[in-house]
């Protein structure tokens, strides 16, 4: 029997009004096909690299083109305030894991447990995986294990040179000595095998096709896909469509970054496009976030512009369009999140970090968080949405703004709303710690910053 579009099988209204009295599971019934049994909802995450949400359109940007964020943020929910940690190592484990560093230890890029995650913490792919979904990931690894150690059934990810089978040889492009490119003649692992590729083969568009590719094959549903992008991370490379010369396509330009986010953007497009051709689009969610700021303009810094990133998600004729959403969320959030959309259950006596957003976006009743917060290293960062402590210890009140702009420091301020507040944050910091000075992770880290490797020179001499 053909299936018929879903929008014609259950709208919006009807579903807020059963929400009142069921889960989300027996909210979805395939009706489509004359049957009762459920239809569960199709989730896709994407994580860009090395972006911050004023780099997208609907988040002030006027110089860069994002046409179909834009359009997803209108017609979804776009969060003003979602923070990630200004590194992309202990956010990737943040979001997979719905647990601060704290919780898994990492820290930093430089300050991490050598293991996989999978070993001692659960990952979304997982439990949606034993919720019955099929699940993939696509671009950027970056993590210690195989992608199936943790839950993914497929792969297709750009390798280093330590993750190739051995004696595979990448064949292709270097970015430096050691190196594979990601863009441009890629080092391409697909489940786990080498794929050859040529100089005119771009990497983002490997990724992209191989996961347009997986939902076709899994159209029946449901599917998690994880698209953690390449783009916009430096080295910034013309793109396909900014091109120019062949000679042009390993030539780092901070003035290819323009042409990165808008091509960043196009992927996106045609992740949508498909859903729109498989029928898929009013039972899949997408989120799009980035998990850092922008390099050279945040990333690495234990401070808001380091954190702050974007938070847009949509799905058609469930997740109701509104203004820019002033709830906080960070990413630890996105896994309850998830299971709650998955009508999946977290493994019992595992304990997360993350707040569900999916009553928000369902138009349920909802209790917001009262905080986010993230973490560099041993510094801390804690927000409400007037209060912020960034990593240097300094306090600021930021009003109404959520774009760094009119803040106004208070570290020294001795006025009674500044000490309560300075207060409160104390309190919910207790059970946050930090790495102490005695931590192994951190004594390690610290040795090796260049400060400390040029003082031991000094010392040798």
């Amino acid at each position: 029997m053909k299936q018929k579009n879903f929008s014609n099988t259950i709208t919006r209204r009807d579903f807020l009004a059963l929400a009142a009295t069921s889960s989300v599971a027996s909210l979805w019934p395939h009706r489509a096909f004359g049957r009762t049994e459920q239809k569960k909802l199709n989730l896709i995450v994407i994580l860009a690299d090395d972006c911050s949400a004023g780099e997208i359109g609907c988040y002030g940007n006027q110089k860069h083109k994002t046409p179909n964020l834009d359009a997803l943020a209108r017609g979804g929910v776009m969060f003003k305030t979602c923070w990630c940690t200004p590194l992309c190592s202990p956010t990737r484990a943040e979001i997979m894991t719905g647990r601060y560093g704290f919780r898994t230890r990492w820290y930093h890029n430089n300050m991490k447990v050598p293991e996989p995650l999978s070993k001692n913490n659960k990952i979304f792919a997982q439990i949606l995986k034993e919720a019955g979904y099929a699940t993939a990931i696509a671009g950027k690894w970056q993590l210690f294990g195989t992608q199936t150690e943790y839950g993914f059934d497929e792969s297709c990810i750009w390798a280093y040179e330590n993750y190739l089978p051995k004696g595979v040889v990448h064949k292709g492009a270097y970015e430096q000595p050691g190196k594979p490119s990601r863009y441009w003649h890629p080092c391409i692992l697909k489940n786990g095998q080498y794929l050859p590729t040529n100089p005119d083969d771009y990497g983002p568009d490997i990724h992209t096709d191989f996961l347009i590719d997986f939902m076709k094959r899994h159209k029946g549903g449901p599917f998690l896909l994880y698209y953690t992008m390449c783009l916009t991370h430096a080295p910034h490379y013309p793109t396909p469509d900014s091109l120019t010369t062949k000679e042009d396509k390993m030539r780092h330009s901070q003035e290819n970054f323009k042409a990165d986010v808008e091509y960043m953007d196009k992927l996106v497009g045609r992740i949508v496009k498909a859903l729109d051709d498989l029928g898929l689009r009013e039972r899949t969610v997408i989120f799009f976030t980035t998990d850092n700021g922008t390099g050279g303009k945040g990333k690495g810094q234990a401070k808001e512009i380091g954190c702050r990133v974007p938070m847009i998600v949509n799905c058609p004729g469930l997740v109701k369009g509104i203004d820019p959403c002033d709830e906080l969320v960070d990413l630890s959030d996105i896994l309850p999140t998830l299971v709650e959309l998955a009508a999946a259950e977290l493994p019992k006596g595992y304990v997360i970090d993350g707040h569900s957003f999916a009553p928000l976006l369902l138009g349920k009743s909802y209790k917001p968080r009262e905080w986010i917060f993230s973490y560099l290293a041993d510094k801390r960062m804690l927000r409400d949405k007037r209060w912020l402590l960034e990593g240097d210890g300094k306090l600021y009140d930021c009003g109404n703004s959520r774009d760094g702009t009119g803040y106004r420091d208070v570290t020294d301020s001795n006025e009674p709303e500044v000490v309560a507040a300075r207060k409160r944050f104390a309190e919910i910091l207790t059970d946050k710690p930090a790495p102490g000075p005695d931590d192994p992770l951190l004594r390690k880290f610290r040795a090796s910053t260049p400060e400390k490797k040029q003082n031991k020179k000094r010392k040798n001499k």
